[in-house]
């Protein structure tokens, strides 16, 4: 049976106390001292009663180095525990910082999309509100310009002869000129289609005349004057329009 390193020890330990009692023993028989026999023969009777138990004293060494080797092996569990609980910290941490990091991000396209939206709608709501102004003032122009066509009409036609129509005729057209101020004002402005040639986005053709004194398209005279508002056409022109002349129309030489 092989012996282990606890009886080892426990055998050097007893050897030790041997060693210790020989030496005791060799000092009390040195010359020059005086024992007194009756203590050495107490101490011998002492020594011979007293048993030594070899298994009790390797079971004791035994126990001893047991003892050291699970507190070493509890510290090295210790350290390993208080590692791994660490790790698992640091792992939890880098765990809540991943998630505050995603939420962080979806936060902030969360906000970049809402500010685009926010400011594709200010845009939007703007430009309709624009759109929403611009064609109730022109409704609003167009219902007018009936009006101005009266005042036309009737300076053009009526002629004043005394001085009581002549007051009458001013009158009247002072009104018609601080409508034409209010709606230049408002950006209205008409149009001078005679002599200029015909476009469909601005005319309307009402009439045709065969002629050689213009060219062919070109409008000749305006029965209805167009008016804009900017770039927006609040109401064609209504013109004639010229166009060649048909040379089976021609009269026939009498002479012929």
């Amino acid at each position: 049976m092989p012996v282990t390193d606890a009886e080892l020890l426990g055998a050097k330990s007893l050897s030790g106390e041997f060693d210790k009692m020989m030496d005791a023993d060799t000092n009390d028989n040195q010359p020059g001292t005086n024992p007194d026999p009756e203590n050495i023969e107490e101490l011998r009777a002492e020594d011979a009663s007293t048993e030594i138990d070899f298994d009790k004293a390797f079971e004791t060494d035994a126990q001893g180095q047991t003892g050291e080797a699970s507190g070493q092996q509890s510290e090295d569990i210790s350290a390993e525990d208080a590692f791994a609980a660490e790790a698992s910290a640091q792992e939890e941490l880098q765990r809540q910082v991943s998630e505050l990091k995603a939420q962080l991000e979806d936060r902030t396209g969360q906000f970049t999309r809402l500010t685009a939206d926010f400011d594709n709608f200010r845009k939007r709501t703007a430009k309709e509100r624009e759109e929403l102004e611009v064609k109730v003032k022109c409704n609003t122009i167009s219902a007018m310009l009936e009006v101005v066509d009266n005042f036309e009409r009737a300076r053009s036609q009526i002629k004043p002869q005394t001085e009581g129509e002549m007051a009458i005729h001013k009158s009247y057209q002072g009104v018609y000129k601080q409508l034409v101020d209010a709606f230049k004002k408002l950006g209205v402005s008409p149009m001078r289609s005679e002599g200029q040639e015909f476009d469909p986005n601005l005319h309307e053709a009402v009439m045709r005349e065969p002629t050689d004194q213009h060219p062919e398209g070109t409008v000749i005279d305006e029965f209805v004057r167009g008016y804009v508002l900017g770039e927006r056409v609040l109401r064609h022109a209504m013109v004639k329009v010229a166009t060649p002349l048909d040379p089976s129309a021609e009269p026939s030489d009498p002479s012929s």
